[in-house]
């Protein structure tokens, strides 16, 4: 098994390389660059000043000398390769560059943003667990009863529903006329000004409740039939019905024997899910005016600042890759008849 992982630790290396330099190649190819956006932006000015000043003809904005300059500043002046070399000695060193947006470095930038899509994450994926295996469970031994087809109307309306247009619901109905919850934001105002640690908590929290809605709602649904089908499918495996014809009551059969089979499913998906700590939803963090990495990795792409877009990808695509070796690790620990060779 240790040689398993061990490769598995390896192909992390040129997989990371694959994804890196196809978007690399992407945004040098890409139409609409950080270079044509400002040479587009110093002609709209230069128009306008014209106007003002009632001439009918623009000066020159940017001549040879200053685009080659601005190539050579963000290393357009060099073959692709080349750049993505250079873009990827300085990213081991843990350098990712400067945003072309915010002038600060990338690194900086996320890491201000890296705390909240982790709350985000994090709460998410464990109240999405801590709904869909109990309801799961119980929905799978009362299969067909009274339960069973409400909490599945239930389920398929939030399944159905997209997250963000829970949460504009959410934010209308009870933040906008109710006023039960804030607009948005990560704290409030007076959050710098509280002086003990159970109410900053409690602040989070309360802005917190009406996107963590949002973001559940949408994701509990696919997990909590994956558990009722995956208890079900073992409720009918020859060795509950042997434990069962053995004299063991029916819901101690479930527990000590069908339950850790049928959380196997589960655990293949929980690596899958550490991406979404970091990219998380941009709809829902726009929404409700959340600084999160979704947010600023969509802005990024929009205002074309590759820097962002890349480091954001660098973060992202390392979570997957080691989010899969994760999802390896609990199928093994759930079940011991996994071998890895």
């Amino acid at each position: 098994m240790t040689q398993y992982f061990i490769r598995r630790f390896l192909l992390i290396i040129p997989t990371f390389i694959g994804i890196t330099i196809l978007v690399f190649m992407v945004t040098r190819f890409v139409p609409g660059g950080p270079i044509e956006r400002m040479i587009a932006e110093a002609q709209q000015a230069s128009a306008e000043t014209s106007v003002q000043a009632g001439s009918g003809v623009g000066a020159a904005t940017l001549d040879e000398e200053q685009i080659r300059q601005l190539e050579e500043y963000y290393g357009f002046d060099k073959p692709v390769l080349v750049s993505y070399w250079q873009w990827l000695v300085k990213v081991v060193q843990i350098d990712l560059g400067e945003s072309t947006r915010y002038s600060d470095p990338v690194w900086d930038t996320i890491k201000e943003r890296l705390p909240v899509s982790a709350f985000y994450g994090i709460m998410t994926m464990l109240i999405t667990y801590f709904i869909s295996i109990p309801l799961g469970y119980y929905k799978a031994i009362r299969h067909n009863s009274h339960f069973d087809h409400v909490s599945s109307v239930v389920v398929f309306i939030g399944y159905a529903i997209p997250a963000y247009v829970v949460g504009i619901i959410l934010l209308v109905v009870f933040a906008s006329n109710l006023e039960w919850f804030p607009m948005g934001g990560f704290y409030g105002e007076d959050f710098e000004d509280m002086e003990s640690w159970w109410d900053k908590t409690k602040d989070i929290f309360y802005h917190a409740a009406l996107p963590l809605t949002a973001y559940v709602v949408g994701s509990f649904a696919v997990m909590t039939f994956m558990m009722k089908n995956s208890l079900m499918d073992n409720l009918a495996a020859d060795y509950v019905r042997t434990a069962i014809a053995k004299g063991i009551p029916f819901r101690q059969a479930v527990r000590r024997h069908a339950l850790r089979n049928s959380v196997i499913p589960l655990a293949t998906h929980f690596g899958n899910n550490i991406s979404f700590i970091i990219a998380g939803s941009f709809l829902i963090e726009k929404i409700f005016n959340i600084d999160g990495l979704g947010l600023l990795g969509y802005e990024s792409i929009i205002e074309r600042d590759y820097p962002i877009v890349l480091g954001v990808l660098v973060i992202s695509s390392l979570l997957q890759l080691l989010g899969n070796i994760l999802s390896d690790i609990c199928v093994a620990v759930v079940d011991p008849r996994v071998q890895f060779k």
